[in-house]
């Protein structure tokens, strides 16, 4: 389900994703894909209110439309990170990692053996409803399972080189509010200890071959991230594209918007 992300981030492309939680639908999904550009929609359990039945119809649009998927949650446990798969999210993210012990553990959950010990059950979307044979439905879920763990706090930032070192984790995904906050200076977008600490995590990620991913503010952020060897970048979430979206409609008629 992730296998054309990877695959992506694999040779080296810049993958574009986008941000939907409040406002996740089908149609949402629809907007975005014809708009071009994006490679990838990331879900927000973490944040939004969705349940499992709209990230199937997420995901069940996603797959309609050419885009990837991925689900942001909190690791809390098992069924957390197995149930986004069954519902066809092609990976998951999880926000909130701490050390090298909870990242383990969650690519534990989300593979199955010999890498982990996710129960087995073929008969949803990612097993083809029962249509894979159980080895083919577990090599290729291990294959192409997309995982992504958050460093956006203190501590993930000092096991940062422990994480990285976690086989089978694709993207190092930088939340820079939280680590900005975690770090003392909630914010402060170009404070020194946020850049010494982006530059920490892509150093960690260039050591042990993997890739890293953020958030940006703006796009001057972005370049320099970019220019730092980020391969992902989240360009927007659903909330701050309609308010772009208004404002610009306000613009274009300010004389009926004197304020």
């Amino acid at each position: 389900m992730g296998k054309r992300l990877k695959e992506s981030l694999a040779e080296g492309k810049l993958v574009k994703v986008f941000c939907l939680g409040q406002l996740c639908s089908p149609k949402w999904l629809e907007i975005i894909a014809f708009q071009g550009g994006f490679d990838a929609v990331w879900l927000d359990l973490e944040h939004g209110s969705l349940t499992l039945e709209r990230i199937e119809e997420a995901a069940r649009a996603a797959r309609g439309c050419g885009l990837e998927t991925f689900v942001r949650l909190a690791p809390t446990d098992y069924a957390a990170i197995m149930r986004p798969l069954e519902a066809g999210a092609g990976g998951i993210m999880a926000a909130q990692v701490r050390n090298a012990s909870q990242t383990e553990q969650i690519v534990q959950w989300a593979k199955f053996h010999p890498r982990g010990a996710r129960g087995f059950n073929n008969t949803g979307i990612d097993g083809k409803f029962g249509t894979l044979p159980m080895e083919e439905y577990m090599r290729r879920s291990n294959a192409e399972t997309f995982l992504a763990v958050q460093i956006e706090n203190r501590e993930a930032l000092e096991t940062v080189e422990q994480i990285a070192a976690v086989p089978d984790v694709d993207v190092l995904f930088i939340g820079p509010a939280d680590l900005s906050q975690s770090l003392g200076i909630p914010g402060e977008w170009q404070h020194p200890r946020l850049w010494e600490a982006i530059e920490q995590v892509a150093a960690a990620a260039r050591k042990h071959q993997m890739h890293w991913a953020i958030l940006p503010l703006n796009p001057p952020f972005a370049a320099r991230c970019v220019n730092l060897g980020c391969r992902m970048l989240s360009l927007g979430l659903d909330v701050w594209a309609v308010q772009k979206g208004l404002q610009s409609l306000q613009a274009e008629y300010a004389e009926y918007f004197p304020w």
